[in-house]
């Protein structure tokens, strides 16, 4: 990906592997990369599952990362903004955080939790130049998603080649894809969105306001 962007925009690509369920490693990044003009924070990987099934070290693990990892990786770059004066944080949430599932319970605390972050520091950081925005995408067709989709489609239709007649249901029958989300992201980071900060954005296809769509639970 670092290569493929380098030749097609001629600009330097520096990668930093780093686990940011550790604190110590998400401020060694952010010390690494110097002054950050936008920081997008997007890291997952909770997994699906009851209060039941996802006992106390799978809910911490998953939280290190998605929730810890972002406010640690926000803490340590959003001082040297205020700092300078300007900067931009957006934070890759998901729905789930405006929709209960029992199902996803850990998915959906940490989000709801990640979406209060973003608004209440966002309400804030604009004082001192900083804008703080909160990304809330649906489905989206990543890897993930149609590993997830492919079990669901072996289990009502036998044959996981069909997982995408399990997103039938939704208003626009298909996950969003992923271009679709960082296109709002681009314009969020840019001076087009100079006056939203401390707001949550719901990139959905109308799957949150539609009450009639049956949420397949498991």
């Amino acid at each position: 990906m670092a290569e493929e962007i380098r030749s097609h925009h001629g600009v330097k690509v520096a990668v930093h592997p780093a686990d940011l369920s550790d604190g110590a490693s998400a401020r060694s990044l952010a010390a690494a990369c110097g002054d950050i003009d936008i920081l997008v924070n997007s890291a997952g990987g909770i997994p699906r599952g009851t209060v039941l099934d996802i006992d106390e070290e799978r809910w911490r693990k998953a939280w290190d990362l998605k929730v810890f990892g972002t406010i640690n990786l926000t803490r340590a770059a959003y001082g040297p903004m205020c700092k300078r004066g300007s900067g931009v944080i957006i934070n890759i949430v998901g729905l789930s955080g405006d929709r209960p599932d029992a199902f996803y319970i850990a998915g959906s605390s940490a989000n709801a939790a990640l979406i209060m972050f973003s608004r209440s520091l966002g309400g804030d950081s604009i004082r001192y130049g900083v804008r703080v925005v909160a990304v809330n995408p649906g489905p989206v067709e990543t890897e993930k998603h149609i590993r997830d989709t492919e079990r669901l489609a072996q289990e009502k239709f036998g044959d996981a080649s069909r997982w995408r007649d399990v997103m039938a249901g939704l208003p626009m029958k298909r996950a969003a894809l992923p271009e679709e989300v960082s296109g709002m992201v681009a314009f969020l980071a840019s001076d087009h969105a100079s006056y939203i900060s401390g707001s949550a954005i719901t990139i959905d296809g109308g799957l949150l306001s539609d009450s009639a769509i049956g949420v397949r639970r498991g």
